[in-house]
């Protein structure tokens, strides 16, 4: 199973632009309390960036971000935002270990098919230093699908990514809430949030 879904990449290559748009303001609305939970200037890696909102944000707030998309056209409108580079990466080209404080992804990795998710939480895991930190926020919803706009959705429920995170790695520990909010397409969905803490050595 490919661990990315070609018709979703295609989408935001031709969305790019209008998502930019879209996106000027708003970051997640759970990022900030995130961030309390790291140290000064620790280093941050995002997965799915797109066109580097919520990047810029975490950066004013004296973090070093190493932003990333697995889309061109994201990734390249996330540069002109931030007036740096930002690397071309798909979740699973990850495979430094143990080099980041906190990985942070926000409404991406619920794009992973259910069958390539459990082996790129484990590169997440791998990823983190010990003690690291992992944010991600997913639609909920229990059956993997796609929406009205064609993209691929896995849907978790929270007893679907519970059991997907523990199976990851050693974490010293899982939490989760939800919510609902609306998305891209103005819909409200319901959404899953982890914060997850990996074990220190």
């Amino acid at each position: 199973m490919s661990v990315f879904d070609r018709q979703t990449l295609e989408f935001y290559a031709t969305e790019a632009p209008a998502y930019h748009a879209k996106s000027t303001s708003g970051i997640n609305c759970d990022l900030p309390s995130f961030l309390s939970l790291l140290r000064s200037g620790a280093r941050i890696l995002e997965l799915g960036c797109g066109a580097g909102r919520d990047a810029a944000y975490m950066e004013a707030q004296g973090f070093l971000v190493d932003p990333t998309d697995g889309v061109t056209e994201m990734a390249e409108l996330a540069a002109a935002r931030l007036e740096r580079p930002v690397p071309v990466m798909r979740f699973d080209e990850l495979a430094v270990v143990e080099s980041y404080d906190a990985i942070y992804s926000s409404y991406a990795l619920l794009h992973v098919p259910r069958a390539a998710l459990a082996n790129v939480l484990r590169r997440v895991w791998s990823a983190l230093k010990p003690g690291g930190w992992h944010m991600a926020t997913f639609k909920s919803g229990g059956v993997e699908g796609r929406d009205d706009l064609g993209r691929y959705f896995n849907y978790l429920s929270v007893a679907q990514a519970k059991d997907f995170y523990s199976k990851a790695g050693d974490w010293q520990s899982l939490e989760f809430s939800e919510g609902a909010g609306a998305g891209y397409d103005g819909r409200i969905s319901p959404w899953v949030n982890v914060i997850a803490r990996k074990a220190p050595v």
